[in-house]
């Protein structure tokens, strides 16, 4: 049924009032027996003096000049819907009145709940009784009576606010985690923003913080204001507060200042600025302070006060579908400073920049970076500064009924107090890739390379065999390859299993490569991942030549919620002559170590990885590598242990031994709560690693804490223990905690 604007336009002026409450608030903030209006059964009109509407039954009293729609009254008007138990317009005073189990549905997706509502005639302010307003965007509002102004603005008394559930997991009611009472709630739609007036935040039920003032946006547009504070102690700097304000610069950028307040030191600016674009975006990060910093290159010198600061940027950009632009920045005044505020544990910083260009075929970029060291013992001007680099890559298809792939690379590295290095290759490699009849996947390689280094100080970089010599050198590179694979695949215990003999040829002339420098090629150690690699040197640096085979086995089983595989194999190296392996990667004489892999999964339950090396003569455990998890995602356990053992001389820095355990794990109880902890203990001995202090059992750090989370509200505190001194950044304990209030806007 259709009306006209004289007859009921009226009640979307019903509509309209409710519509604009979306931001509301209720005392009852439990679920209303009134059910949301249905999709109109025929189109609604497009002309907004035009309500749709049905009704059990219509009456009109001639006397009184009423009009009284009852029965399941629901009405139309463009996006929005209303459905009441009875709706009645006295012609005479203009009021329009809807009664009864009100329910009421904007364009947006919001419903509004009420006992009754009264509009004066002139259709744009009204009162809303026992007001509730379930929002879209998850939250609900409520107050004892709404009142819509003109103007637009709503104003609600006794009301209140949460983001939370008000049933548990059966569906019964419950009180939310936490809500906002107020005396007084005012929404702005030309700001969009809620403000409170004697309003008093709630935790699980008790009234806890009055907020005499208090203002919060709407939905997901964020606006400037205070977010929530950050509170820790440590032993270094004492109790520290930190209260940050958002700037809301624009819909797609903000600052936010944080200053953070110390009882032991001085006080601290940490600000971050983020921009985002239809392209891409970015963040930078900056901390700045002034505190005593004491020379940790010359422990003897006094300790001073010096600005001290941190900054930390991320950006990418996509110019078009191939095209991209990415870079990091990371520098810090100092080498003690991030371990001292508690903002980072690494002992390295990197900044990079990159150009890309990707397509179907090809790939192309300009990378470059440079390194800042953070360890004691560095020094800066031995650190790489890579740039530029120049990556381009080509795939060409069906060459010989083969593929091809072509690159060209050029590296420049550059030390302000160290050796510098310029380097250019251009390679090919051929793969071809056919399947016998008997089902063996056989893949021939063809690999040529032809590189161009010059090095200059080579006398500053400490480890001879990384040095090269010095000027301008040329070396070429070839490669011959035949890899086999055989997979044999059968059931087995209701599932399928899979035993996959591979077996490999690599031919390469003899190549020079002590002529050229290292930089790229130090970390080399022989695992699963590069047993069958055509080159087992990281990096392109270093070659392996000579000539060898390598064998192998790798085994699947796939049965119902469970998988397992494994990998094993070794090679042989027919040339007795030496070769520039290090002594105790596995791979220095004819027959390598023996290296393997070992994976169990179990549904989503557990996950278990084990890697390892045995030594060739005696079985020793070279390399000994376990990653487990166990539990689910309330309630696991993480457990990390790594052992070197590879005798490797404690010149080579790259190669050192050690042995690490890492534990970590997390109990869920009563449902929102949970105790949560972690540690790192170097196990690391001297005859593992003459140059380490520790003395086999050395905890590094650890935390346990305790913590609730549900679907609002995450209330933590943890507790954790620095058991190493870097310079100012002293060993101890500190303490973190954590409250954080979902859709409370700032």
């Amino acid at each position: 049924m259709i009306v006209t604007r004289s007859a009921f336009l009226a009640s979307s002026a019903i509509l309209l009032a409710l519509a604009a409450v979306k931001p509301a608030q209720a005392q009852d903030l439990q679920d209303r027996s009134a059910e949301p209006p249905p999709p109109a059964e025929t189109p609604v009109p497009s002309d907004p003096d035009q309500v749709q509407f049905s009704a059990g039954t219509l009456q009109y009293d001639i006397d009184t000049e009423t009009v009284t729609a009852t029965g399941d009254v629901r009405m139309y008007r463009q996006g929005d819907k209303l459905r009441a138990d009875k709706v009645v317009w006295d012609r005479k005073t203009g009021k329009v009145t809807a009664i009864g189990n009100i329910a009421v549905t904007n364009p947006q997706g919001d419903t509004a709940y009420g006992d009754k509502i009264d509009l004066t005639d002139s259709l744009k302010d009204g009162v809303v009784d026992n007001m509730l307003v379930v929002l879209e965007q998850g939250g609900r509002l409520a107050a004892v009576k709404g009142e819509r102004s003109e103007s637009g603005v709503i104003t609600l008394r006794q009301a209140a606010y949460t983001p939370c559930s008000v049933t548990d997991s059966e569906g019964c009611p419950k009180e939310p985690s936490w809500k906002v009472t107020a005396v007084k709630v005012v929404y702005r739609p030309d700001r969009e923003r809620i403000y409170f007036t004697g309003a008093r935040f709630n935790l699980f039920g008790f009234a806890t913080i009055p907020l005499p003032k208090l203002s919060s946006p709407v939905g997901n547009s964020a606006q400037s204001g205070i977010l929530s504070p950050d509170i820790r102690y440590s032993r270094t700097n004492g109790f520290e507060v930190g209260v940050p304000y958002y700037f809301r610069l624009a819909d797609n950028k903000g600052l936010t200042i944080t200053p953070r307040l110390y009882t032991s030191v001085a006080p601290m600016v940490q600000a971050e600025y983020e921009q985002l674009s239809t392209k891409g975006a970015f963040r930078l990060t900056g901390y700045a302070t002034v505190s005593p910093r004491a020379d940790l290159l010359d422990p003897t010198a006094p300790t001073s006060t010096a600005f001290r600061g941190y900054l930390d940027s991320v950006a990418r950009y996509q110019l078009d579908p191939n095209w991209s632009v990415s870079g990091s920045l990371r520098l810090t005044t100092d080498r003690t400073f991030l371990r001292r505020y508690e903002i980072s544990n690494d002992d390295r910083l990197r900044s990079t920049v990159s150009v890309e260009r990707i397509d179907a075929n090809s790939y192309f970029a300009i990378n470059g970076w440079l390194v800042q060291t953070l360890r004691l013992g560095d020094h800066q001007g031995l650190q790489p500064i890579a740039l530029p680099e120049f990556d381009y890559r080509r795939r060409i298809d069906d060459i010989l009924g083969g593929r091809l792939n072509i690159q060209a690379n050029t590296l420049s590295i550059a030390r302000t107090a160290g050796q510098d290095t310029q380097r250019a290759f251009v390679s090919a490699q051929w793969d071809l890739r056919r399947i016998t009849p008997w089902g063996q996947e056989v893949t021939l390689t063809a690999y040529l390379r032809g590189d161009a280094y010059n090095a200059s100080d080579i006398a500053a970089t400490t480890v001879v065999s990384y040095r090269g010599e010095s000027g301008f050198h040329t070396r070429g590179i070839a490669a011959l390859a035949l890899d086999v694979k055989w997979p044999l695949v059968g059931e087995f215990l209701g599932g399928t299993q899979r035993l996959t003999p591979r077996f490999q040829i690599v031919a390469s002339p003899p190549t020079a490569n002590l002529k050229v420098p290292n930089e790229d090629a130090r970390a080399v150690d022989l695992e699963d991942s590069n047993l069958f690699a055509l080159n087992r040197f990281p990096g392109y640096d270093r070659w392996e030549d000579s000539t060898r085979f390598t064998y192998g086995f790798d085994y699947a089983l796939d049965l119902p919620g469970i998988a397992i595989s494994a990998t094993i194999g070794q090679s042989y190296r027919l040339s007795s002559k030496p070769t520039i392996f290090p002594d105790g990667t596995g791979l220095t004489d004819r027959w390598s170590d023996i290296v393997g892999r070992t994976e169990v999964r179990i549904r989503d339950f557990v996950s278990f990885v084990h890697r390892y090396r045995l030594d060739k003569d005696n079985l020793a455990i070279r390399r000994n590598e376990i990653d487990a998890t166990v539990g689910t995602k309330r309630t696991y356990l993480l457990l990390g242990y790594l052992r070197l053992n590879r005798n490797i001389a404690p010149t080579l820095e790259d190669l050192r031994d050690r042995e690490e355990l890492r534990l970590g794990g997390r109990v869920g109880f009563a449902r929102f709560w949970s105790i949560f902890g972690s540690t790192t203990i170097d196990l690391t001995d001297k005859n593992e690693d003459p140059t380490s202090l520790s003395n086999g059992f050395d905890p590094v750090r650890h935390r346990l804490g305790v913590q609730y989370e549900d679907d609002c509200l995450r209330l933590g505190l943890t507790w954790k223990r620095d058991y190493q001194d870097t310079g100012d950044a002293k060993a101890g304990n500190s303490f973190l905690l954590t409250l954080a209030f979902k859709n409370l806007g700032r």
